[in-house]
């Protein structure tokens, strides 16, 4: 799918657009991705800042996505496992970006070339228009080579 068509669809999509998580930024190639968490009167928590259900939110599911769309159909790729540490009161719009690395492809290609699973954990910040870290996220990604894509042995 193209990035700019997925892109308005997911601004769409009813648990991003009414939770405000935007994404404003999304590289045809799938690389790079930015996304914002705009602070509205339904997504604060009881003390006026940013719900930990929303800021652990914008970070789903896009490191699964970016790796799927650059590996291609040949590979699973699941969300495994989270965490998220908070380290600040988050207000007003806060955002994050995603860079996934042709040396992080390689590796995971390798990792999984005999067909087996690997597990991999993705860390990004969330940050406040100040660029002062909110909160801290990690995402546990499932990746396996699909059987009919293996290489038969030599």
């Amino acid at each position: 799918m193209k990035a700019s068509t997925f892109r308005l669809g997911i601004n769409l999509w009813p648990p991003f657009l009414f939770t405000g998580i935007h994404v404003t930024d999304i590289r045809a190639d799938y690389r790079h991705v930015r996304v914002e968490l705009r602070q509205r009167p339904w997504n604060v928590n009881y003390v006026g800042t940013h719900f930990g259900g929303s800021l652990f939110a914008m970070t789903d599911p896009f490191w699964m996505l970016c790796l799927l769309q650059n590996l291609g159909r040949d590979y699973y790729v699941w969300d495994k496992a989270g965490e998220i540490e908070f380290v600040k009161p988050g207000k007003g719009t806060v955002a994050t970006e995603f860079r996934l690395e042709e040396a992080t492809l390689d590796e995971v290609r390798a990792a999984t070339a005999d067909g087996g699973k690997y597990l991999r954990w993705f860390a990004n910040d969330i940050l406040d228009a100040q660029g002062e870290v909110v909160a801290r996220v990690r995402k546990q990604v499932y990746v396996r080579l699909k059987p009919e894509a293996r290489q038969p042995a030599a």
